[in-house]
């Protein structure tokens, strides 16, 4: 039977990949696993399907998916990017926002990043990200922005960071920053 539901799979994910433009890389199976490889044309990186996961791998220079204070800093005043804190609004008010970020609670970004612009700004006070800028996501301390990143890019959207540090690591540094 799992034999059966590989080869389904092996026939359906690229049927349904052939829309984003994902061509299948074949690669002998082995004996009792079952895994296809498929390449994205755009970013010429491969996505492995392993038992129902998709894991995306790639072979280009691409910059880090994580941010530094520092370049998050930077990214703030060159507005070169949108900084979108995923933490709940009662977090925001409780602990602090990083200034110049736009807050969508985890539970939105999926359906957040679907919306039209108007109605995201509408919603949440901010511009839309586009496909293509520059997107940063924190929270408290790094794993819900992780949350929120992979579903961005599983939504299409290919310049997309996250700051692990959160909250916590911005805090520790403008209060070293506003005691010097």
């Amino acid at each position: 039977m799992a034999l059966n539901v590989c080869a389904r799979l092996s026939r359906i994910i690229p049927r349904a990949l052939a829309s984003r433009n994902v061509i299948s890389v074949t690669r002998p199976l082995a004996a009792g696993s079952c895994w296809t490889h498929l390449r994205r044309l755009q970013h010429n990186s491969v996505i492995r399907y392993e038992g129902g996961l998709l894991r995306h791998f790639s072979s280009s220079s691409k910059p880090s998916i994580d941010v530094s204070y520092e370049q998050l800093k930077k990214l703030l005043v060159a507005r070169s990017g949108v900084v979108i804190d995923v933490r709940e609004p009662w977090e925001l008010r409780e602990y602090g926002n990083i200034p110049g970020s736009i807050n969508v609670p985890l539970a939105q970004v999926n359906g957040s990043l679907q919306l039209s612009p108007e109605e995201f700004k509408e919603k949440y006070g901010g511009d839309m990200p586009s496909h293509s800028q520059n997107i940063v996501f924190t929270c408290l301390a790094g794993v819900r922005s992780k949350t929120a990143l992979e579903a961005a890019v599983s939504l299409g959207y290919t310049n997309v960071q996250h700051y692990p540090g959160g909250w916590k690591d911005w805090a520790e540094h403008e209060i070293i920053q506003t005691k010097k």
